[in-house]
């Protein structure tokens, strides 16, 4: 029996899995004779990208409801070494450590929160960067509210203006304006993102930035641009010139990096230690490796890189899991070509902004990208929970999906 193993069940990782699943069953090639096992710590698959709303239940997918309807086997555990020379897995289990052999492998162990060695950050900060970091940081601020001995004690400090500060500053003040009307005193919120750049979201564009810069002034949100932390404590940072921001509560949004462990393959990394592949979604120079997502980095257009986003991560996956299969199989790969790109950013209760293209041109702001962010949030990058099996693989058929909608109206 020959084994396609899957690193990791976030978006590359699991659409992986049932892409290799539905190339299989597309020849009649059945378990008996090729298994896919994907390996992830948890027993779900996270929306991640949802981590910074207040109501995470929806966000879990459980992967047997994904998985066990197509025949694809799920191992949990932590991935701890991979050995490309002898082809194989080292994965620590709650039973102890194997060795799992593979004849080829899908890399999407993805990317986490970068985090610099700045006093205190690891004491004194949450993040949102995973569901269990979420609703440890939601239980946080929960306990806070009801606490009753600092009227300050509502004061979050989210540090990094880049999408993920942004969505989750654009939520805060309606989420902790609820959580001073449970409490006895009704403390006052207050929300501060702040960013390194002089700019809030560097990335965003000429057009989109003033919208984005509107949604937040008109939520009550503080920015502070070229701050730099020196470090944290229990009641706030104190800045590289002495200044302080005080803040019961400071959340850590500042950029992300591929996982370390892609540093063991003998492979090209780029500046954020992914993995070069090639259309194929195959890592260079490894003919037998194959990797997508935040773990990956893919030219998509002939010009631009895929960025560490569910819009590529999910087709990244698609095209993996197809090609890593085909591989296998002797069979013709097929070349990933992406030939757009858009943003959807949710602005919390003034609404969103949803551009197009590189250049992030605005195609439609408040309630109309509000709109099209719920269903892309909601719907479209969620994988089938039917449990029905054909419905699952044909989901992971090899094809770039058409940019999102525009829903409703300005």
């Amino acid at each position: 029996m020959k084994r396609i193993v899957v690193l990791g069940g976030g978006f590359a990782g699991l659409w992986s899995a049932i892409g290799a699943a539905r190339k299989l069953e597309e020849h009649g090639v059945g378990p008996d004779a090729v298994r896919v096992t994907l390996i992830d710590q948890h027993d779900f698959h996270s929306i991640r990208v949802r981590n910074y709303e207040e109501d995470l239940d929806a966000t879990i997918v459980p992967f047997s409801l994904v998985l066990d309807p197509i025949g694809v086997e799920h191992l949990r555990g932590v991935v701890t070494g991979v050995d490309t020379e002898r082809r194989v897995v080292d994965v620590r289990t709650s039973a102890g450590v194997f060795t799992v052999r593979y004849d080829r492998l899908v890399y999407a162990l993805g990317s986490s929160v970068q985090r610099p060695s700045i006093p205190g950050l690891v004491e004194h900060s949450f993040d949102i960067d995973t569901y269990h970091g979420a609703k440890r940081l939601d239980a946080h601020l929960r306990a806070l509210a009801q606490d009753g001995r600092d009227a300050d004690r509502l004061h979050v400090l989210v540090v990094g203006a880049g999408l993920t500060g942004i969505e989750l500053a654009s939520e805060l003040p309606a989420r902790l304006a609820k959580l001073s009307a449970l409490a006895h005193d009704r403390p006052a919120p207050r929300v501060v993102l702040a960013d390194a750049s002089p700019l809030i979201g560097p990335d965003m564009g000429d057009e989109a930035r003033p919208v984005i810069v509107e949604a937040l002034a008109s939520l009550g949100v503080e920015m502070h641009t070229s701050v730099s932390i020196a470090s944290l404590d229990a009641h706030g940072a104190t800045l590289a010139g002495g200044q302080r921001i005080e803040a019961s509560t400071v959340v850590w949004c500042a950029g992300m990096r591929a996982s370390d462990l892609g540093g063991a393959l003998p492979a090209a990394r780029d500046r954020l230690g992914r993995l070069e592949v090639d259309e194929f979604m195959r890592v260079r120079g490894m003919p037998h490796v194959f990797a997508a997502g935040d773990a990956a980095r893919a030219v998509l257009d002939g010009e631009h890189a895929s960025v560490m986003s569910c819009q590529h991560g999910r087709p990244m996956g698609r095209y993996a899991g197809y090609n890593v299969a085909a591989d296998l199989l002797g069979e013709p790969m097929l070349p990933l070509h992406i030939d757009w790109y858009v943003t959807v950013l949710d602005l919390g209760e003034w609404g969103a902004v949803y551009t197009g293209g590189w250049d992030r041109r605005v195609i439609s702001t408040k309630d109309a990208a509000k709109a099209t962010k719920r269903t892309i949030n909601r719907e479209r990058i969620y994988p089938p929970r039917s449990g029905n099996r054909s419905e699952i693989l044909a989901a992971a058929t090899p094809e770039v999906q058409e940019p999102p909608e525009v829903r409703g109206r300005n």
